[in-house]
């Protein structure tokens, strides 16, 4: 017979803790080229940011897009989301598909 431990999460907390991911177009503005943004959704919001593509001027006068892939939990992502939007940065598409880390 298997032991059942009543301290670990419920079947909803897990779901919501389980590595997930969300793909985004997003447009920096030339305001911001000197602010490490997307460093700070890996380092202040702790998703793993990998950029599919990019569109830079060589001269940085224009502003950036970026196609990211955003992995971790949920609330990782939507906390990233969220300083995105506090940033007036334009997220111009947005995949709500979630995948399972597994």
């Amino acid at each position: 017979m298997m032991a059942i431990d009543k301290s670990t999460n419920s079947i909803e907390e897990l779901g919501v803790n389980r590595p997930t991911q969300a793909q985004i177009k997003i447009r920096i503005p030339k305001t911001f080229h000197e602010e490490p943004v997307i460093s700070r959704l890996i380092s202040e919001y702790g998703v793993t940011v990998n950029i599919a593509a990019a569109l830079l001027g060589s001269n940085a006068r224009d502003d950036g897009w970026f196609n990211l892939e955003l992995q971790g939990t949920q609330p990782q992502i939507q906390s990233a989301l969220t300083y995105l939007n506090e940033l007036d940065v334009e997220i111009w598409s947005r995949s709500d598909t979630e995948q399972d880390g597994w």
